[in-house]
């Protein structure tokens, strides 16, 4: 089944997960930022399965969930999709003791654009009833209508040689760049629409969602707070600092930091510790996750891109941190995703880690070229590491796949869009 933005249809590579967890989870949450598709995909669903959809963005409904949850529950028969559910937490306590009366598989598809799972109370009422899978804006295979071929897992442990990946033309990382994963912004060709819409998504998430799940009416300072944090994607998180360049007391800024994060406006990326011995930095990293619209809020454009010799550091690691989180959304391998720094400033970009502990270490390069020193972190977590470590990849703007020496490789970016098998 293919989902149609804009008279341009998509593929949604978690769509199987979704349709095997409602064969046998009485309730599944589709979790994911505004815009990423999740309503769209919610419907096609609900008419391909005869699932009956509503969405608390009808005040109507909205009203009726709110004024009684359980008699809003108990009028509903059959399979329910019920869309936008974070606007009525209340809910989700209706839904528990509905599911405990009729486990049922499959009757109820719920979506939320605010991470319900971190609001009080929530991740404990539906334990063991409830399924949660993440919908990220879409793929750089998603947006070119590439096959499901699991990127992230490739990279852990698939065969290098077996795929074929073509040159990594700057034209299309410049376009994957600046165009992110939203499938409105995707679809918009023009620079100019592009970033109309995205000052008009910021502004609807910043005056409605985050006034909605912090019960505030004045929240001015939480477009400049984003603003600043565009600055700092793919660095380490330091309140302290953050505090001293914004003007807002640590306590104010971790709240605002905290409902950010509950709308995957930003994401933190935990650092890789397996022995507390060792001397490692434990700071996680800070991203905005959407390299279009961190582009946006940079005032980056095509022409900035291509005027200097070189690409922004860290708009590319952004770009690799959300492509690699749509994969793991669907890994077959179930892998959970890293960085790791040491005290001496020793890093690698991103650790892949399965459930046997074994590691796979990728690093970041916005140049076209790759030399020995690229590898400098990869050899130090293969060194220490040494029963762990599997191989370590540089994801590069180049042109061929270059091994440089046992179990380290150059790929190009250009992975991400298009792989071919030889």
């Amino acid at each position: 089944m293919f989902i149609l933005y804009n008279g341009n249809m998509h593929p949604r590579h978690i769509q199987p997960l979704i349709i095997e967890a409602l064969n046998d989870t009485p309730v599944v949450l589709l979790n994911g930022a505004r815009q990423t598709g999740k309503s769209t995909l919610a419907k096609s669903l609900s008419v391909a399965h005869g699932r009956r959809y509503l969405t608390l963005d009808d005040l109507a409904t909205l009203a009726a969930a709110r004024g009684d949850p359980a008699g809003f529950i108990a009028g509903l028969d059959g399979p329910i999709a019920l869309d936008e559910v974070q606007r009525a937490p209340e809910l989700f306590l209706a839904i528990k003791a509905s599911v405990d009366r009729n486990r049922e598989p499959g009757r109820f598809l719920l979506t939320g654009s605010a991470n319900v799972l971190l609001l009080p109370g929530i991740a404990d009422s539906l334990a063991g009833r409830m399924e949660v899978l993440s919908l990220w804006p879409l793929s750089s295979a998603e947006a070119v209508d590439s096959s499901d071929f699991n990127r992230a897992d490739w990279l852990f442990d698939g065969p290098i040689k077996a795929l074929a990946i073509p040159p990594c033309e700057r034209g299309d990382l410049t376009t994957a760049l600046l165009s992110g994963g939203f499938p409105e912004a995707v679809s918009r060709k023009s620079p100019r629409r592009r970033a109309a819409w995205f000052d008009s998504y910021l502004q609807a998430i910043l005056q409605r969602d985050v006034r909605e799940l912090a019960n505030l009416e004045q929240l001015t300072e939480m477009p400049s707070l984003v603003q600043l944090l565009a600055t700092r994607s793919a660095s380490l998180l330091n309140f302290a600092e953050l505090s001293r360049s914004s003007r807002l007391p640590q306590t104010t800024l971790k709240r605002y930091f905290s409902l950010l994060k509950m709308l995957f406006l930003v994401y933190q990326l935990p650092s890789w510790e397996r022995n507390p011995g060792k001397r490692l930095v434990k700071a996680p990293k800070v991203f905005l996750p959407d390299c279009g619209l961190l582009a946006y809020l940079m005032s980056l454009s095509e022409e900035r891109l291509t005027a200097g010799p070189g690409l922004p550091s860290g708009l590319v690691e952004t770009y690799v941190l959300s492509e690699l989180l749509k994969h793991l959304a669907f890994s077959e391998k179930g892998l959970t995703l890293w960085h790791y720094r040491t005290l001496s400033n020793i890093e690698v970009d991103f650790v892949l880690e399965n459930r046997l502990g074994n590691l796979t270490g990728i690093e970041v390069k916005a140049s076209g070229s790759v030399d020995s020193k690229d590898f400098k972190g990869l050899r130090h977590l293969k060194e220490t590491e040494p029963q762990a470590f599997q191989r370590g990849i540089v994801l590069y703007s180049g042109r061929e796949v270059v091994p440089f020496g046992a179990d380290l490789f150059a790929v190009p970016l250009s992975m991400w869009w298009s792989v071919q098998e030889q």
